[in-house]
């Protein structure tokens, strides 16, 4: 028998800079995992180089995987980290030339995250396509310290040796059972019916059983999703890129507040105003949401920020909301990918979609069977 899924939900929901959970808060916690293991073994080495192969390469600097790595070796956080400094953090290590090593230095330079031709590792089987190698060296370039890491998607990293056995569920090996355990969308219906409880009530109970603090992370994730709505809605100008592509969030509200939008297409067109503020501060480089990755951010809290607003929610309603879409992105997780790299769109912006249908299903009082069918007809 399969064991039980034990991704939890503020697994899923990570705070972080954009613009993509598996290109800049994946490699970001990669890096700082690195760090973290080469200062616990006390490596004797002299110079830090990271290698970027398949898609963390092929994008170049405009997802800002290299900036993501140089916060990581800094040993900076995707929640935390102050994206103000991370957006010129190149220009920042380029003067310096080293960062800071266990109470030492440590030479490095933006040049030593290197960007790999495909030629370079054309005849080597990638682990994930989302590859990166970190690595510490000695005087004379050898490498005295190496980690192969893969950003799995929604920010999600695992050493790349760790995907070579392909166990179903990688974030809690050996996990306690949850008192609600399921492996797939067919056990978790199952439950719902025989217990006759809410999708979203067992999520909650099972992360509590993990977690005493787990609504208390739920809130934060709320307050971080509902602070990226609002700071895209208040931004104006042009997003960083070159592209010159205007942001269109505020436009699009204040036509909504000023009914210029059909009656019966009002509640849609606001989620919008709010998924592409999200999506545009995601572009920016902002601090978004995993939901479940960056690419695909707004969907999820545009949905339920505009139901608790329309219908008065509470905490506790959008607590179970999150739970309901969370779970499904779980699900997803687990039996497919949320990698764009790995399943395109699908994996991303379908998950996004399926995940907020099975939400707003729960919201409106809907039977487990109808939030499974939300998600189905979403993704």
């Amino acid at each position: 028998m399969a064991p039980p899924i034990t991704t939890r939900l503020l697994d899923l929901y990570r705070i972080g800079p954009g613009p993509s959970s598996s290109h800049t808060v994946g490699p970001m916690r990669a890096a700082a995992t690195f760090r973290a293991d080469a200062i616990d073994q006390r490596i004797d080495a002299s110079r830090l180089r990271v290698l970027l192969k398949g898609s963390l390469s092929a994008t170049g600097h405009g997802h800002g995987t290299d900036r993501a790595v140089m916060a990581g070796l800094l040993g900076w956080e995707p929640d935390t980290c102050d994206v103000d400094a991370l957006r010129v953090l190149p220009e920042t290590l380029r003067a310096a030339g080293f960062v800071e090593w266990d109470g030492d230095a440590m030479a490095f330079e933006p040049d030593d995250v290197v960007f790999l031709p495909y030629s370079a590792y054309r005849d080597e089987p990638l682990p994930h396509p989302n590859t990166m190698v970190c690595q510490l060296l000695g005087d004379a370039g050898e490498v005295r310290f190496e980690q192969t890491w893969c950003s799995v998607g929604g920010g999600f990293v695992h050493q790349a040796r760790e995907l070579e056995s392909d166990p179903p569920d990688l974030m809690h090996p050996g996990a306690d059972a949850p008192p609600h355990p399921f492996h797939d969308c067919d056990g978790l219906i199952a439950l719902a019916r025989s217990e006759g409880r809410r999708i979203g009530s067992l999520v909650l109970e099972n992360e509590r059983a993990w977690d005493a603090h787990a609504e208390a992370g739920l809130d934060r994730v709320w307050a971080a999703m509902k602070a990226c709505i609002a700071r895209g809605l208040s931004e104006r100008g042009e997003l960083p890129g070159g592209l010159g592509v205007r942001r269109r969030a505020a436009k699009l509200l204040a036509r909504v507040d000023d009914g210029a939008v059909d009656a019966a297409y009002v509640h849609i067109a606001r989620a919008q105003a709010y998924a592409y503020a999200v999506n545009e501060e995601n572009a920016a480089g902002g601090r978004v949401v995993t939901a479940p990755t960056n690419g695909a951010a707004g969907i999820v809290p545009a949905v339920i920020a505009e139901a608790a607003e329309r219908l008065g929610l509470g905490a506790g309603d959008v607590r179970r909301a999150l739970a309901t879409a969370g779970v499904f992105g779980a699900l997803i997780k687990t039996h497919a990918s949320l990698s764009g790299a790995e399943v395109g769109c699908q994996g991303e912006v379908g998950s996004a979609t399926a995940m907020a249908a099975a939400a707003l299903c729960e919201i409106l009082g809907g039977s487990p069977e109808q939030v499974e069918y939300a998600a189905e007809i979403g993704m």
